[in-house]
């Protein structure tokens, strides 16, 4: 929100200066972002008329002009300006004048011709960031006056930076409400009445887009003048909020807007057939807008039309066809009510932002229409003429958002400020801004008007008091209160723990975003189950991440492409499918290329592979005291993994992740080589934690018998591990795999393994016959379930 400080104090009494009262702006929650003084140091400057002007005998793109300033002979002025000629009124600064920035004016010789005075642009007075030519001020301009008495200065422009919860600040007379209570004054509002109706031309109204326009009213204005011009104080109050002056119906209705808050529009009343229709557009629908931009529309969007056309997307920006023009002589003036969620992010779906839409997709005080529709219907008629038809209303009431009634407590005010507050002064201030404050037993009763969205539950009315009372003026104590430590379950490992034990490791933690582009997860061939954003704030932000895999080897491509060869990244966070509501899946991703080890010179380079990255995977399975709960499986790979270069895993037989190397297609779209390994997995599995239990030194000794078998191929030692335990129980403490085999003496297609079988029993020494007994069971299960050969 932009706007002149003279034009608020003409709206407030503001008791302070202008350092104090953006101070005392920001303190209140509506920070100041910019303050930028205008036309300061204009002494000297003065309203002046070229009444002569000739080619500089020695310069092409120079003139010497013939100015008038009232008084005396015309003055000789040599100017470069492209718009200098004869009959406009120019800002002048006299000889002896110091203009902002520094530039001092003195009698000189331009090229052999004297000139006394400079004529100047707006950028040269420090009013305006125009610097194509000399500001052209009114034709009635007083020639002599000076400039700064003129234009109303010096003033400044105030930028607020204003948070999404206080659209009523969004019009002046919002703010004013603010300042007067901020300050201990009054809103110097005058009364507005109705502009008076001489004219008869109507047209109906039909509402069919539901709750998202309860309230639209219109009025038709005849015989305007279109040649008529902004006046000078309406155009510099436009122009110091940062508004470009266009014409006097486009100027007066964005003057109301930065006055009330309330977006109007104008449509060319003859270019309208039959009755406005407020309705949803059609799927498909497109429109041309003011900015000659084809807007394609869905049924998303609540637009204004005519009983043939479409005419404006409620809300966002008008129509080009139905636009008011240096033609126009009967307008359509509309002031309407739609309700928050219809606008939001319709104006960024159409790839713009509009003052229309910014006040909208926050809410605008439904009651302000008419108001709106008056103010403007008056100015109106006041500068460019015309007769103005009644005023045309369509609503439905029940739609409407009514004020809310909220209880504030006063024992609950001083719990929460750590001071009192008198009563007198915590009615002044709802009194302020504009509340209906009523006294009850225990404290108000406050009624918020109806520009106050904001204004739900007690803790709002607390914020009010605060804010307006004075942060400055609540005194700090340190906070007292018992505090409770989190109990850390000695069953589950913590997240950070997990954190630092990766990067122990060498590998970076990562943190990205959890929106993702459609066109990237069909890459990697996620299409079932996704989330996506009903508002997303671009198309490469559109959807819910189902993986963190996407977007950390997107972070690792970043990497690779800044000369990082060897990349080691990890995030830690929640990926996403849909569901009511969408489930949301805390899980762990791990990604790595480049070299195995870091450069050095103890052993030889040589580039990262499979185990390695299982190994850094084994060690946080190790960490939970239970690795063999978990298995390596070679089958239901999904498609972005290499087919022979990874894993499922496992826990308990559930498949909670996979790991490997990327899947060459996938590698080569992303524009990576072939040594990029990755790791996802859901996060809760690992981190379940075996809580230790003290137990007694085995007073039995353990037996070792050693088998080596002959087996297919393609057997896993996972689906061996699974065999021998399962028939041998507790009394198998531990497998040991120590050898491998495959070549001479082995068939084509199968491998040789050699392994240990470590036996215990808790009650007795086991014998021989118990040990033979278990090497038969456990050659038994293999020869069943793994295609296993006894070797001798």
């Amino acid at each position: 929100m932009k706007f002149s400080e003279n034009w608020l104090r003409e709206l407030v009494e503001i008791k302070a200066d202008r350092a104090a009262l953006a101070h005392a702006l920001t303190m209140a929650g509506l920070e100041v972002e910019e303050l930028t003084p205008l036309g300061e140091g204009l002494a000297g400057v003065v309203v002046a008329e070229i009444v002569g002007a000739e080619k500089h005998p020695e310069a092409d793109r120079l003139q010497v002009c013939k100015v008038s300033v009232g008084q005396g002979e015309p003055l000789q002025i040599v100017c470069g300006a492209p718009n200098a000629r004869v009959g406009i009124k120019v800002p002048l600064a006299t000889v002896g004048a110091n203009l902002p920035g520094g530039i001092a004016i003195k009698a000189a010789k331009l090229r052999g011709v004297e000139s006394f005075g400079m004529l100047c642009s707006a950028k040269e007075l420090g009013i305006d960031a125009d610097a194509s030519g000399l500001l052209e001020l009114p034709l009635d301009a007083p020639v002599g006056k000076p400039l700064a008495d003129y234009l109303g200065l010096p003033d400044a422009s105030i930028e607020l930076k204003l948070t999404p919860n206080r659209p009523d600040c969004l019009g002046l007379v919002g703010l004013a409400h603010d300042v007067a209570a901020l300050f201990g004054s009054a809103v110097k509002v005058p009364a507005q009445g109705g502009a008076p109706v001489t004219g008869e031309a109507r047209r109906g109204i039909r509402l069919e887009a539901g709750s998202d326009a309860p309230r639209y009213l219109g009025r038709i204005i005849e015989g305007i003048d279109p040649q008529a011009r902004t006046p000078l104080w309406l155009a510099e109050r436009l122009r110091r909020a940062g508004l470009r002056p266009i014409s006097a119906v486009v100027d007066i209705t964005n003057y109301v807007m930065l006055e009330l808050g309330q977006p109007l529009h104008a449509f060319d009343n003859d270019k309208l057939e039959g009755d406005i229709v407020v309705r949803h557009a059609r799927e498909g629908e497109t429109l041309k807008l003011l900015d000659a931009s084809e807007a394609k529309l869905d049924s998303s969007f609540v637009l204004i039309a005519d009983e043939q056309k479409a005419l404006a997307v409620a809300g966002v920006m008008g129509g080009f066809d139905s636009r008011v023009t240096d033609a126009t002589h009967n307008i359509f003036l509309e002031a309407a009510h739609f309700a928050p969620a219809a606008i939001m992010g319709r104006a960024r779906k159409l790839g713009m932002h509009t003052d229309a839409s910014h006040r909208f997709e926050r809410g605008v005080d439904p009651e302000l229409p008419r108001r709106a529709l008056e103010r403007a219907t008056e100015l109106l008629l006041s500068i460019a003429g015309g007769k103005a038809g009644p005023v045309l209303v369509a609503e439905n009431p029940a739609d409407l958002p009514k004020p809310a009634t909220v209880t504030l407590r006063r024992a609950r005010l001083k719990r929460v400020l750590g001071v009192d507050v008198a009563d007198a002064e915590v009615a002044r201030i709802f009194t302020a801004l504009g509340m209906r404050t009523e006294s009850i037993a225990d404290g108000w009763s406050i009624t918020a008007p109806s520009s106050r969205f904001d204004i739900e539950r007690e803790e709002d009315l607390v914020e009010e008091v605060a804010r307006i009372f004075g942060y400055d003026n609540i005194p700090t104590h340190t906070p007292a209160g018992a505090l409770t430590l989190a109990v850390e379950p000695e069953a589950r490992i913590n997240e950070l723990a997990l954190r630092e034990q990766l990067a122990a490791r060498g590998y970076y933690e990562a943190v990205n975003l959890s929106f993702l582009a459609a066109e990237l997860l069909t890459r990697w061939g996620f299409t079932e189950r996704l989330v996506p954003l009903a508002n997303p704030l671009s198309a490469d932000l559109a959807v819910m991440r189902p993986s963190l895999l996407p977007g950390l080897v997107e972070a690792l491509r970043h990497n690779r492409a800044r000369q990082q060869e060897r990349v080691r990244l990890f995030e830690v966070a929640r990926v996403f499918a849909a569901g009511d509501p969408p489930l949301e899946t805390p899980s762990l991703a791990i990604v790595a290329s480049g070299s195995a080890q870091a450069e050095q010179w103890g052993e030889a380079a040589r580039p990262l592979d499979f185990y390695d990255l299982k190994g850094d995977l084994d060690a946080v399975i190790a960490w939970g005291g239970e690795p063999q709960r978990w298995s390596m499986h070679a089958d239901g790979l999904p498609g972005w993994l290499h087919p022979g270069r990874g894993a499922r895993i496992a826990r308990d037989g559930q498949t909670v992740g996979y790991l490997g190397a990327l899947h060459p297609q996938l590698a080569k779209a992303l524009d990576l080589g072939p040594d990029v390994h990755v790791v996802e997995l859901a996060l809760e599995p690992l981190l379940a934690r075996l809580l230790p239990k003290a137990q007694p030194v085995p007073r039995f000794p353990s037996v070792r018998r050693d088998i080596a078998v002959d087996l297919p191929e393609e057997v896993q030692w996972s689906q061996i591990e699974q065999s021998v335990r399962g028939a041998l129980g507790d009394q198998l403490k531990e497998l040991r795999l120590f050898d491998r085999y495959s070549g001479k003496g082995v068939e084509t297609g199968r491998k040789s393994l050699a392994m240990g079988l470590i036996l215990q029993d808790a009650s007795r020494t086991l014998t021989d016959d118990d040990a033979d007994r278990c090497v038969r069971e456990a050659v038994a299960a293999l020869e069943t379930a793994c295609k296993a050969r006894l070797r001798g």
